[in-house]
């Protein structure tokens, strides 16, 4: 590189092998920046709070399927695992939901997907549970961010366009548990459930044996015991209930990246009615 100045200017000759280095590092610079752009764009699930008559409040996430006022969309209901619990109304959406976020997956089944964030030191679900961590027994009070998940669900089934028929639910560890929490305190509410590494009450499992369900698990998981997914299972067989079962072989607790991630499994979840 050579420079000169003239009339207070400063003049820059680059040689002709230094403006090819230029040129291509100028393009993995845009490139990079591009990149950068793509990354940051705004999330396609808005930030909500929902507010009932006695002042509390729920944070969640909602991805809204298209901007079609004549058309009716199913509603699904996202319960995020343990780690996820706070107030920031961002950490829900690390694990999971974000499948049901792609451009396949809102083109092939749109749908008003909810995702509700607990709060610190609370849980989905209100189960009495043995020494083993097996046997549990649902108590007849809901958890309180349970009873604000069914208050948004019924206001959104009023103000949205939301096909009743249609209204499922799933989630992932403490979302796992929490989905048969919900299930067996409003067995009429849902027309499907995928609870995933998770547990429920073997002892009414009559109550939900009509719902179409598909439940997942690691084979692997140490986190939580396999075997309350397998309990659930042959209650509801034992029951005349049909379920869908997964055990997903050399999987430790994160069985739910493989079954967020099964077309088949999301095949079955939109098709499910009331």
């Amino acid at each position: 590189m050579n420079q000169f100045i003239m009339s207070g200017r400063l003049f820059i000759f680059i040689k002709k092998s230094n403006r090819m280095l230029l040129k291509k590092t100028m393009f993995i610079v845009l490139v990079t920046i591009t990149s950068l752009t793509a990354t940051a764009q705004p999330p396609r699930f808005s930030v909500e709070h929902f507010i009932n008559e006695k002042g509390d409040t729920l944070n969640y996430r909602m991805l809204y399927p298209d901007a079609d006022t004549m058309r009716r969309y199913p509603l699904v209901i996202f319960l995020h695992g343990s780690g996820e619990r706070g107030n920031d109304n961002d950490a829900q959406l690390k694990w999971g939901v974000m499948n049901f976020a792609t451009d396949k997956m809102m083109k092939m089944y749109p749908a008003l997907v909810i995702a509700p964030q607990c709060p610190t030191g609370m849980t989905w679900s209100n189960f009495s549970r043995s020494n083993n961590n097996r046997l549990m027994k649902l108590q007849p009070v809901a958890s309180k961010p349970m009873a604000l998940v069914i208050e948004l669900i019924q206001q959104l089934s009023k103000k949205m366009p939301v096909d009743t028929n249609r209204i499922y639910i799933t989630g992932l560890s403490m979302g796992g548990y929490g989905t048969f929490d919900a299930i067996e305190r409003y067995p009429d509410l849902f027309a499907a459930a995928m609870p995933i590494c998770g547990g429920g009450d073997t002892s009414i499992a009559a109550s939900i044996a009509h719902i179409p369900m598909w439940i997942f698990h690691g084979s692997e998981d140490a986190a939580v015991n396999p075997l309350n997914s397998v309990d659930m299972l042959q209650a509801l067989m034992k029951a005349g209930a049909h379920p869908g079962y997964t055990q997903l072989p050399e999987t430790g607790h994160f069985s739910w990246i493989a079954a967020y991630s099964d077309e088949l499994a999301m095949e079955w979840l939109f098709r499910q009615r009331k």
